[in-house]
């Protein structure tokens, strides 16, 4: 098979994660790298070999490269304008979450990648991790309705609070990161969420007076079931009980337990986000004496992979989306519901008021 020609978009963190899953995969062949001019993109091409064409415009790289697919890890203000430019010129897009700023612009697309016919696959990472499956698998069976406890708040600073707060000139930390979580949400209750509500608070003088860099979400479905999602980031954050990912319901609960947690530093190295080791199943059945049947069980979940895995799986799926025609529909859904609840809870936030999703 020929190659797919792939044009990496943005070279900081994720860019090179999944430039580094292309050099990887023999199907693809990298055709050029953009970036701002921060000397990453030349960093990253001597890290790959060397001999990449280096662009610091994204239109012109476009041009000049005529690509089978562009790979998309920009900031989210630029987000929906790459990925539609490059879908018309003839590319399919791997597009990092979350979809575009707003509902109308990632609806925009949406409609652009089924007036192509090109192929639109969107950095749900999560979507590629075994204990994640594995996770959903065992909360479907505790019965309804759910309680969803899930965090991910974030100690930064030097280079990641700087990140972090280029981030935030374009979203919060509830949108950015919560894609992933409430969407968890959605699939393993498969129910319909009704109404969501943040409470939420600026930590820093360091970001724009109308941003926040702490937020906590709590969304209702219409099945009864019941979610939070936290997220805070920067240099004051806590260290403690920063990865929570708990499902509860009326037979039982599953939690992930992070075994081999770092204890320095730990919630912001990415690949502690990932190595997940542990499932601890817990089940609420109890015998005549009013004592529990079952001892709780924990689930090893053997060779994890890490972020760098979990980026060549994704681009692995990306591959098999364009060569096997796969039909994405469900995949682009997922991902506009999911954006549609985290932008309803910034919404609250700014409002001070509880959002009905309609």
């Amino acid at each position: 098979m020929t190659p797919v020609k792939v044009l990496v978009v943005g070279c900081g963190h994720m860019g090179k994660s999944h430039a580094r899953a292309y050099h990887k995969l023999k199907d693809f062949q990298i055709v050029g790298l953009v970036s701002r001019g921060d000397g990453s993109r030349e960093e990253l091409a001597r890290e790959l070999g060397g001999s990449i064409p280096l662009f610091s415009d994204f239109a012109a790289a476009l041009k000049e490269t005529r690509p089978d697919a562009v790979s998309i890890n920009t900031y989210p203000d630029t987000h929906a304008q790459y990925a539609i430019a490059a879908m018309n010129a003839g590319a399919h897009v791997f597009l990092e979450k979350p979809l575009a700023e707003n509902n109308a612009d990632a609806e925009r697309v949406v409609a652009t990648a089924r007036k192509t016919g090109r192929k639109l696959v969107v950095g749900y990472i999560l979507h590629h991790h075994p204990a994640v499956a594995k996770f959903l698998e065992i909360g479907k069976v505790l019965g309804k309705p759910l309680v969803m406890r899930m965090n991910l708040n974030q100690q930064s600073a030097g280079p990641e609070w700087e990140t972090h707060k280029r981030l935030m000139d374009s979203c919060s930390p509830i949108v950015d990161c919560g894609v992933h979580y409430v969407d968890l949400m959605c699939q393993v209750t498969g129910a319909k969420p009704i109404r969501v509500h943040t409470i939420g608070a600026r930590l820093s003088d360091e970001i724009h007076k109308d941003m926040y860099n702490y937020g906590n979400l709590h969304v209702i479905f219409d099945d009864g079931s019941v979610g939070w999602y936290e997220a805070g980031w920067g240099p004051m954050m806590s260290e403690e009980a920063h990865f929570i990912k708990d499902l509860i319901g009326p037979k039982g609960s599953v939690s992930m337990i992070q075994e081999t947690r770092k204890k320095d530093g730990a919630s912001s190295d990415i690949d502690d986000h990932t190595r997940l080791s542990t499932l601890l199943v817990h089940r609420s059945g109890r015998d005549a004496q009013g004592m529990f049947q079952r001892n709780d069980e924990r689930v090893n979940m053997t060779d994890e992979p890490s972020h760098q895995d979990l980026c060549d799986r994704e681009q692995a799926f990306f591959l098999r989306a364009i060569c096997e025609n796969l039909d994405l529909s469900s995949h682009h859904q997922s991902a506009l519901n999911s954006l549609r609840i985290v932008l309803a809870a910034d919404q609250s936030w700014r409002n001070g008021g509880v959002v009905e999703l309609t």
